[in-house]
This record gives structure tokens, C-alpha cells and sequence, in this order.
């Protein structure tokens, strides 16, 4: 059995939305706002890697109440300043915090 390449490009964000519990106006929201990984080829697919950014992008809009141009901010700083290691470890960190949180704390965002 092959690996899994996580960084393949699989996922509409339809799919990634019912992962997150988010509506998926809200990712597109996202997207229409610079906030979610680039996607060059036309196709609005996402990897899992990219599950991992919108996930973080998510919870900075919709737990910590920080808007686009903070979020923007947070993520350039992300991609800059940290080699592909530390930016993983960073968040498989994010994730981990994420899952202790309830539905209730994390609440869909229509206004960001």
C-alpha cells in the first residue's frame, strides 16, 4: 500500500467544511479574503496540509474573534518564518488545542 501524499490536492472545501463543522459560505468567505492557501491550477481542491491552515485560519476567526487582516498577518508570518518542520509541529500543537474544544466554543463566523 502507498503513503498518503498530504500534500495532493483532494478536497473541495464543501468536504472540508463538514470536517470543520463549518458552514461552507463561511470558507468561501475565507477565501474570497486571502486567508486560505493559493490555488494556481483553477481547481478549488486542498490537501490535508491545507486542511490543517484552513483549521487554524477557522479557529483565529471563529474562537480568538481576530479579523482578516490579523489572521493574514498570523498566517505570512507562519509561512515566512518557519521552515516546514516547525510550521507542522506548530500545528499538529494547534490541532491538538483545537480538539479539546467544544462545538460551542468554536462558533461558525458569517462576518469576519
Amino acid at each position: 500500500m502507498a503513503l498518503l501524499n498530504n500534500d495532493k490536492d483532494i478536497l473541495p472545501l464543501s468536504s472540508i467544511a463538514e470536517l470543520l463543522t463549518a458552514k461552507v459560505r463561511t470558507l468561501k468567505m475565507y477565501e474570497d479574503k486571502g486567508l486560505l492557501p493559493k490555488k494556481t491550477d483553477g481547481k478549488k481542491l486542498y490537501s490535508i496540509n491545507d486542511v490543517k491552515i484552513i483549521a487554524f485560519v477557522h479557529y483565529l476567526a471563529s474562537a480568538k474573534k481576530i479579523n482578516a487582516n490579523g489572521i493574514k498577518y498570523i498566517t505570512e508570518m507562519l509561512e515566512n518564518n518557519m521552515d516546514e518542520k516547525n510550521k507542522a509541529d506548530f500545528l499538529d500543537i494547534v490541532e491538538t488545542k483545537m480538539e479539546k474544544l467544544s462545538g460551542i466554543d468554536v462558533k461558525d463566523v458569517d462576518i469576519i
